[in-house]
């Protein structure tokens, strides 16, 4: 088998809807879009979320609490994780994301103390527990807050 033999499975590929190009295609005179109506037209249809003039769902549904346009979320990294490194290196933001424990090396990160660290590092996070504190100095480590 080569990669020029290869071929889709007999019926797998369908071709597409030839729409409006005349009548020999099945398809021609009103191309599939039945006679007259909104969705008949170009640019017609109802958008997102309309229910035919009922009060859609969105509306008929409670609304609670209220969410605040300046919260910080922080991403969340334990004291366990950090044991991926060299002893004596330094962890910010950036070796954490290069090190796929975090998912962006934008948003503030703040240290937990899930785990026990056993490697001496010199971590620079933006908020950390008393606790993760005390576990990566206990180590021979220091941890560095910043803003």
């Amino acid at each position: 088998m080569k990669l020029n033999n290869i071929q889709a499975n007999a019926g797998q590929r369908r071709n597409r809807k030839r729409l409006g190009c005349g009548i020999g295609t099945g398809h021609g005179k009103t191309g599939g879009r039945g006679h007259k109506g909104q969705k008949s037209r170009s640019g017609g249809g109802v958008m997102r979320g309309f229910e035919g003039g009922q009060m859609s769902l969105i509306r008929r549904l409670p609304k609670r609490g209220f969410t605040p346009l300046s919260r910080n979320t922080f991403q969340l990294v334990n004291v366990g994780q950090l044991n991926s490194f060299e002893s004596g290196s330094t962890v910010d933001a950036a070796a954490l994301y290069a090190a796929g424990l975090i998912r962006n090396a934008v948003d503030p990160v703040k240290l937990l103390a899930s785990g026990d660290c056993e490697v001496k590092l010199t971590v620079s996070v933006a908020k950390t527990s008393a606790a993760a504190t005390a576990k990566v100095e206990k180590a021979g480590g220091s941890v560095a807050v910043s803003a």
